[in-house]
């Protein structure tokens, strides 16, 4: 996998979500890697992005903190994280080392 890295190749991923990018970064250097070129099947694509999508529902933009149940809302999209983190996991296995990086947004304003 191709990545900023020195090697400029990466087999340490992470699944992360943040704003406007893919969940899956390089665990080395923290680049966002094209999830288009990340060899795993397109129906765990769909829902890593489904799953994206959903990445800041509990913030409240405009107020710089969380939404009412925000921790509650963020926990529920750590744990979904982390189940298809797994499924990742399980497809990579052998070629990838694969973590999760919990969001802790909602925690640290909470």
């Amino acid at each position: 996998m191709k990545c900023l890295c020195i090697q400029q190749e990466t087999n340490e991923l992470k699944v992360e979500g943040d704003v406007s990018a893919d969940p899956i970064w390089c665990n080395r250097c923290n680049c966002n890697l094209d999830i288009e070129e990340i060899p795993i099947e397109f129906d765990l694509k769909f829902e890593l992005m489904k799953w994206i999508e959903k990445y800041g529902e509990w913030m409240n933009w405009d107020k710089d903190g969380i939404v009412p149940n925000g921790v509650k809302l963020e926990e529920e999209h750590n744990k979904e994280g982390l189940k298809l983190t797994e499924k990742v996991q399980k497809e990579l296995e052998g070629r990838y080392n694969v973590s999760f990086s919990p969001s802790t947004f909602a925690k640290e304003y909470g």
